[in-house]
């Protein structure tokens, strides 16, 4: 495709869009809505069309908004900087990042704007002309008298005028429902689409949508598929964990308490635990020799008040101990520690979304065994692994469908009372998000989410015995620890299933 600006001709590269997309590069109906599922490129074309746009015209003059200012930054402006980039086309765009601008060398300009101060955008104005186009970008966030404001705002001038609308449905009474498709209104041309429809999606992303037609139907339909849903749903099978509840009523955990230890300052030694009926671990079941098991781990964050540990035995997937306490995060990451320690060197996941501090004390304590996520460096782009699980937009959905599985096919693995208390308030909000209730939490069910998620990478087989297993060198454990998941299990295959390093420092 070839756009003229002026006398310049610029060849975009070939086969740029989707094609679902193609026959609305230039539609100009007074509203133009894109809706549909996670995935199906909407935000994507939607920002190719403006470049385009604001190339030809002599005249555009472009106004983005979403509900909350600041979250341009991080998502319709970013777009525009990468696809800019991708097309080659940064000689013609200037980038303003503290006011939110970006400006074509005809003069066009494009303006990054929140609803949160309605008041201020009665008073922009372009040094060339008028506002021509307004996007409303995540429009289930805005609310019904933001859209008339701005359909105010673009009104009257020489120029065509329209107003883009994209969003994924959520509550089916939400008013974008009954006023654009229930009674649409004359002059407004609506697409729907999915990731079906992204030619661009990674295959990974594509595989993890498709997970959700067996585990979770209905997360499915909505996220997936975009098509509108309801609130109030409960996540979790709520008559199954009713009844698991009273299965267990009765039932009182091996023991209660803590850890207590020497801190050297390089490695915590001489580890034990202590009875205490106020104790913030409860265990189920003690390590059993040779047996591996996985920790996962929520900080406190963002719905969260509390720090929490899930322990599962991962031969069955079976819940053996429950961390659960308001720490510091350095004596919350010590007790994690000592509770990996405690299951046979347990594999241990550690959220860290809200603070890397305890992922980097179990680093700095030498933890042998903490799980690796691959992810992609911010400057260079390339492939990097970290320590620690990191929850997104990707991953979140990902392992509370995992964790719904295991709730519908094996709630007797889960042998918690609390942890089965707070999965009766995890609810869908009225976006089709699941989350704690308001006044709820949901640290307990993320960490559980998370060990359940990690187990592929720690192994589901019980293992030798310590008499049986091999004693390793200093050096082979530093290879050991420097090494990424694949390098670590070539290590176990070549040179045997290594004693526990306290037993194997000792020794040497």
């Amino acid at each position: 495709m070839v756009v003229i600006m002026g006398e310049i001709k610029i060849e975009l590269p070939k086969r740029a869009f989707n094609e679902v997309y193609i026959p609305y590069l230039y539609n100009q109906s007074r509203y133009l809505v894109f809706w549909g599922g996670a995935g199906s490129g909407k935000s994507d074309f939607v920002t190719e069309r403006y470049i385009i746009k604001i190339l030809e015209s002599h005249l555009c003059n472009i106004l983005v908004v979403r509900a909350v200012g600041d979250t341009n930054r991080h998502s319709t402006f970013s777009v525009f900087k990468q696809i800019i980039s991708r097309w080659g086309l940064d000689q013609y765009f200037k980038f303003n990042e503290t006011d939110l601008r970006i400006t074509c060398v005809n003069r066009n300009i494009i303006l990054f704007r929140g609803l949160d101060d309605v008041e201020k955008l009665k008073s922009i104005t372009f040094p060339k002309g008028e506002l021509t186009d307004i996007w409303v970008e995540e429009a289930t966030e805005v609310q019904e008298k933001d859209l008339d404001q701005l359909n105010l705002r673009l009104r009257g001038g020489k120029m065509p005028k329209q107003i883009v609308i994209s969003f994924n449905p959520i509550n089916v009474n939400h008013w974008l429902k009954r006023r654009f498709f229930d009674d649409r209104p004359t002059n407004c041309t609506v697409l729907h689409t999915t990731y079906h429809d992204n030619r661009f999606l990674e295959a990974e992303y594509i595989a993890e949508l498709e997970k959700y037609k067996t585990i979770d139907p209905y997360y499915h339909t909505v996220y997936a598929l975009g098509q509108w849903g309801v609130c109030g749903n409960t996540v979790f099978n709520a008559n199954a964990i009713a009844y698991r509840i009273d299965t267990i009523k009765n039932k009182t955990p091996l023991k209660r308490g803590y850890f207590v230890y020497t801190d050297t300052g390089a490695s915590l030694t001489d580890i034990n635990f202590v009875d205490n009926e106020s104790g913030a671990i409860v265990i189920y079941e003690q390590p059993k020799k040779g047996y591996p098991y996985v920790i996962g781990g929520d900080t406190a964050g963002e719905g969260s008040d509390k720090f929490a540990g899930q322990v599962l035995d991962n031969t069955t997937g079976k819940q053996v101990a429950v961390l659960h306490h308001q720490y510091d995060e350095d004596m919350y990451a010590k007790q994690v520690y000592c509770l990996g320690m405690h299951y046979n060197t347990a594999l241990i996941a550690i959220e860290a979304n809200f603070s890397t501090f305890p992922i980097k004390t179990l680093e700095r304590l030498t933890y042998p065994n903490q799980y690796v996520r691959e992810g992609e460096d911010e400057y260079t782009h390339k492939p990097k692994q970290s320590f620690g699980f990191k929850t997104t937009q990707v991953t979140r959905p990902v392992i509370i469908a995992g964790l719904i599985q295991v709730v519908r096919d094996s709630i007797d693995l889960i042998n918690d009372a609390k942890t089965l208390d707070e999965m009766l308030t995890f609810v869908r909000n009225e976006k089709g998000r699941a989350e704690a209730q308001a006044g709820a939490h949901d640290d307990l069910v993320i960490s559980l989410a998370i060990a359940h998620y990690i187990r592929p990478q720690q192994t589901y087989v019980a293992v030798k015995s310590v008499e049986d297993r091999v004693l390793w060198h200093k050096s082979q454990w530093d290879d050991y620890r420097r090494g990424n998941a694949a390098e670590r299990a070539y290590m176990k295959k070549i040179w045997g299933e290594p004693i526990d390093h306290r037993y194997a420092e000792r020794r040497e």
